[in-house]
């Protein structure tokens, strides 16, 4: 599995802010609505249904929401960027401003759990963080995901 299988460019975005965690939440659900066709509401209620069993925020500034759905045929996902970081109840209480929010068919525990470690190594690279959140433009921070893939395959 690599990014470019699960994240389309139209599916990066860079945010000023968020005021909330729950607000987060829908701004991705119309997210995936713009760049999949998905029904927002029903991505942001099976969101907020995986965040009440505890936290997608694995540290250091990061979030990785995900959650399962019936309709879809293979792994999506969406990426955001804050400008300001949000408090999310991570782990480590540290706010977020970096969220990789995956989609995944509710039948396809592998490719999920794939796709779920790709993003986590992805994320982990602090040289890829800090670009990240160097970056605002949208078709910059696409690039820099993908070529950290590459790199990282390399």
């Amino acid at each position: 599995m690599v990014l470019t299988e699960i994240l389309a460019a139209d599916a990066v975005h860079y945010a000023q802010s968020e005021t909330s965690k729950k607000r987060l939440l829908q701004k991705i659900s119309e997210q995936a609505a713009n760049a999949y066709g998905l029904d927002s509401a029903v991505v942001f209620s099976a969101l907020n249904a995986r965040e009440l069993l505890g936290t997608t925020g694995v540290g250091r500034g990061v979030a990785i929401p995900h959650a399962r759905f019936e309709d879809l045929d293979r792994v999506i996902g969406l990426f955001t960027r804050l400008e300001k970081p949000l408090d999310y109840g991570s782990m480590d209480q540290q706010p977020v401003d970096l969220i990789f929010t995956l989609l995944a068919p509710q039948k396809e525990g592998a490719e999920h759990l794939k796709a779920l470690a790709l993003v986590s190594r992805t994320l982990r690279d602090e040289d890829v963080c800090a670009k990240l959140r160097s970056n605002q433009n949208e078709q910059i921070i696409f690039s820099i995901l993908i070529e950290s893939y590459a790199s990282q395959a390399a």
